[in-house]
């Protein structure tokens, strides 16, 4: 199974946002294995294959041993590195291939190169959103790799290295009219969203900024899956989904039923949003994640995964350790 996906990059005001269009392809034959075809297209859009099968002849690189040393001992002696990500993500994050077993995406992808570079062989977990942070606290997983947003209220428990932009998306039904571009745009409107994310917060504030300035608040609705979701935004009982930018319009795509009204950062209108590899805090592995981030940037394997992904739009130049993240929420 192959999937065709156009990205372009956009900026809405103040921050700076992914906008993203895919075009199902239908499907292809799956000994394609990780080949991407690229092609040029008017207003500087890619047009991307994206390889859904098993098979998926990932992006690899080799071990640094110097950056290898920096990894805890009680890792190294393990030789295993220990990652995890969410059960409930969505293509083209974190999700399952055509054999529903095997996982895939570009979260995946970049673990497998960062455990190359640290010579350890990497195993990824996945479970629901929350026993994410469970087992970092508890030590059972050394790092995270699940479209983790840097926060200001999460640097306190955790230690970060960047490696992607965070952009979200507004998911509307298709032909519904509706343009987000900031909190006005959302007053009186039924808008859902998963908790305990950073796109939970951002609506937050937006609907007390709407409340403030003598609108209607965003009347926010809580689903259990997408599936749920989805069927309420064809329903008609939402009027919007607020995602990460990557899945809402890759299932736009793949969907046909609805289209990506709007894109934002993550971490607000005034600072780009990230997304980092995520350890907890103090645990000694986060400055081997950042160099290893580091090192597969500038060997060029990180832009071809990106790119395999349709996400080139969302690369950073350089992994930074706990920079500045989305502000914490006025109580």
């Amino acid at each position: 199974m192959a999937t065709t996906l156009t990205a372009r990059r956009t900026t809405t005001g103040a921050a700076l946002a992914l906008a993203t269009a895919l075009v199902l392809a239908g499907c292809a034959d799956p000994s394609e294995g990780g080949t991407t075809e690229v092609a040029a297209t008017p207003g500087g859009r890619t047009t991307i294959k994206i390889n859904t099968s098993p098979d998926q002849k990932r992006v690899r690189t080799g071990k640094v041993a110097s950056i290898a040393a920096e990894v805890p001992q009680r890792i190294r002696d393990r030789g295993t590195l220990e990652l995890v990500a969410s059960s409930g993500s969505a293509a083209p994050l974190t999700f399952y291939a055509t054999d529903n077993k095997t996982v895939i995406g570009v979260e995946p992808d970049i673990a497998h190169l960062v455990a190359d570079v640290l010579g350890l062989k990497p195993r990824i977990n996945t479970v629901s959103w929350e026993n994410i942070f469970v087992g970092l606290d508890s030590g059972k997983y050394d790092a995270g790799l699940s479209n983790i947003t840097v926060t200001e209220e999460r640097k306190e428990k955790y230690d970060f290295a960047t490696y992607r932009e965070d952009n979200l998306g507004f998911e509307a039904k298709k032909g519904s009219g509706l343009k987000i571009t900031g909190p006005e745009d959302v007053a009186g409107k039924t808008v859902a969203v998963s908790s305990g994310t950073n796109q939970e917060k951002l609506l937050i504030e937006w609907s007390k900024e709407n409340e403030k300035a003598g609108r209607k608040p965003v009347d926010i609705k809580y689903y259990q899956n997408d599936s749920d979701t989805y069927l309420a935004l064809q329903s008609g009982r939402i009027d919007l989904y607020l995602g990460p930018n990557p899945t809402a319009a890759y299932h736009a795509a793949t969907s046909g039923k609805t289209e990506v009204v709007g894109t934002y950062s993550g971490a607000g209108a005034t600072l780009q949003g990230l997304i980092a590899a995520t350890t907890k805090k103090d645990s000694g592995l986060v400055k081997a994640l950042a160099d290893a981030l580091n090192h597969v940037i500038a060997n060029g394997t990180y832009a071809k995964v990106l790119q395999r992904w349709g996400l080139s739009g969302e690369a950073v130049t350089t992994s930074e350790i706990n920079p500045p993240g989305l502000p914490k929420t006025n109580k």
